[in-house]
Parts: C-alpha cells; structure tokens; sequence
C-alpha cells in the first residue's frame, strides 16, 4: 500500500507533537511514501516557522532541516501540473478547501486513479481535507483517509 501524506501528516516525522505515534504507524505499515511536489515548500515552511515561534531551538531545527532533506528523495511524488492545479481549483471550490489543501488532495487523486483500487491511503490532520478525501475515496472505492486533526 501506497501512504500519501500532506505536510501536516508529513511534518509530524521530523518534529514531535499529537499524531507523530499515528503517523509514524501508518508510515511502518505502507509499502511506499508519496506526497505532492508542493509539499517540499510547505514542510521547510513549517519547520522555519517552528524555529522562529521558538516552539524548536536551533539545534532540533537543523536536525530537522536536515533529516527532512535527506529522506525527500525518497518519497514518490507527484508532480503538479496545469491539469492538476485546474483539478485543484475544482475541488477547492467543490470542498471549500484553501489552495495548497486542494493541490494536495488533487495530488492524491490522481495518485489515486493510478493505483489499483485500494492501493492509496491518504494522511492528513486537517478535518476539511480529511473530509474531502474520504469523499473522493467512495466515490473510487479508496480506503478512507486515516487521520484527524484541526
């Protein structure tokens, strides 16, 4: 099985806080990792922001950075094109997601669509996003997405 995480599924490897034990499960029992390309941008993001609200002090920052470079080569990752960003912006609108929610869910999509059936999991601890996987995910016999959060 194929796990895709979003950057708040994803960031949960590199810093410790509620749902690291669930993800780093989820991440042990799939076969593969796979994230959007936009995910990059958003994870140094997130840990630069970490830094700077001191929430990690220099030396986990780097530790971080770091580990978090190291393993980005090993990950799937779809590659965001015009096609996937207007599927984006459709279901954005359809889900009432932000943009760079609706790009990772389109990013599961067509990960998803590619797969054989039940081949995707999706993990995210965003509510809005986990509610609008697990919509695309009936609709293609998916398995549910299996995290929960804000």
């Amino acid at each position: 099985m194929t796990l895709f995480l979003d950057t708040s599924a994803l960031i949960k490897l590199y810093i410790t806080e509620p749902g690291t034990d669930m993800v780093q499960a989820q991440v042990a029992a799939a076969q593969e990792l796979a994230v959007s390309l936009v995910t990059y941008a958003e994870g140094r993001a997130a840990l630069a922001a970490l830094w700077r609200a001191k929430r990690l002090d220099r030396a986990r920052y780097q530790t971080a950075r770091l580990a978090w470079e190291a393993d980005w080569t090993g990950f799937f990752k779809v590659l965001v094109s015009e096609a996937l960003c207007r599927e984006a912006g459709d279901l954005a609108e359809k889900f009432r997601l932000r943009g760079y929610d609706s790009i990772q869910l389109a990013s599961f999509a067509q990960l998803a669509r590619e797969a054989e059936p039940g081949g995707v999991a999706f993990s995210s601890f965003d509510r809005r996003l986990n509610s609008a996987a697990n919509a695309l995910s009936r609709g293609s016999r998916q398995p549910p997405a299996r995290s929960r959060g804000r």
